[in-house]
């Protein structure tokens, strides 16, 4: 009995010493560099051909070559193909050496089908970008128990918004993918929970809430120790986002988490029955009170949707007026 404990003990430190190693970082972009655009997930509409050639011309605009993925433009019900396409696309993608990034072209669901049929061995050799946002957070879990920094960043039908409204969004991921430094203001909100910290630091990891809970249990779940966890959601209702944070705490992500950083909580449901209080407090009643809360963080389900390096060591400053959240 003594030494299972002592056995465990031990596994348990090992894993918190890997949970703080730091991630490898892909290569930044350079001109004449390729990308590929993929559809790991939702349906791509024939009207939504033209967003991703747009998206294709921005990215020549940067000296960049571009491929698009085989199967993307395949229809299979919800799904832009099917799995195995899917996968198909991906994995060419992981495996090719010459292709430098990989840029969802959007989310909805499906990525989660395909993490199990992808080998991540040529990829874990030779690590490149992956890009996304909102469904895409399943790879940006499952890379980062790989050891690999993602980048959280627009998709290409984000180009879909108002120019003027998305100019911080391609600015930010331009500067992420090419490895201009990144640091951020973020606008005071009046529920930031502070604790009377002026500094704290450790990798940011999370994506949307929705997926972080649905990957509870499986091998891409995240260890939020010492780190900083980024959250955003959309289209849920109040009681469904207190589920998914209460599922999280249970599954101790706020133990013994740094710091809480929240951004777009967009587009909440109203319910027939009222929660009583606004989103802020609800995320506040959730996670435990001495774990300091960020809100206002421009990322998420919104046109202004700044790049996060996921893995990356990041430094949150908390002041009176606002808060910098900086990457090393």
């Amino acid at each position: 009995m003594k030494y299972k404990i002592v056995t465990f003990l031990f596994l348990m430190i090992l894993v918190s010493i890997k949970a703080q190693e730091k991630l490898k970082s892909p290569a930044y972009l350079k001109a004449g560099d390729t990308i590929a655009i993929l559809a790991p997930a939702g349906i791509l509409k024939p009207s939504r051909k033209a967003v991703v050639l747009q998206a294709k011309q921005l990215a020549e605009s940067w000296g960049l070559y571009v491929v698009l993925g085989k199967n993307m433009f395949h229809q299979n019900n919800h799904f832009a193909g099917t799995d195995n396409e899917r996968a198909a696309d991906f994995q060419e993608a992981l495996d090719n050496k010459n292709i430098k990034a990989i840029w969802a072209a959007r989310g909805g669901y499906g990525s989660v089908r395909i993490l199990d049929k992808l080998d991540f061995t040529k990829f874990t050799q030779n690590p490149k970008w992956i890009i996304g946002y909102s469904d895409i957070t399943a790879f940006h879990n499952h890379i980062h128990n790989l050891g690999i920094e993602t980048l959280h960043a627009m998709m290409a039908t984000s180009l879909e918004e108002k120019p003027s409204a998305i100019i911080e969004t391609i600015s930010t991921f331009k500067k992420a993918l090419f490895g201009e430094n990144l640091s951020y203001k973020i606008p005071l909100s009046k529920y930031n929970r502070t604790q009377n910290l002026d500094t704290i630091q450790g990798q940011i990891i999370g994506g949307n809430l929705a997926i972080l809970t649905s990957m509870l249990g499986s091998k891409s779940q995240l260890n939020t120790d010492d780190k900083i966890l980024f959250i955003e959601e959309i289209g849920e209702y109040k009681y469904a986002i207190d589920r998914m944070l209460q599922s999280l705490k249970r599954a101790n992500y706020f133990t013994n988490v740094k710091a809480v950083v929240v951004g777009n909580m967009s587009l909440i449901k109203k319910n027939s029955t009222k929660w009583g209080s606004s989103i802020e407090q609800l995320i506040l009643d959730a996670i435990p009170a001495d774990i300091p809360v960020i809100f206002n963080f421009p990322a998420g389900h919104e046109a202004d949707n700044r790049a996060l390096i996921f893995g990356r060591k990041t430094k949150l400053i908390i002041s009176k007026e606002h808060s910098t959240l900086s990457f090393d």
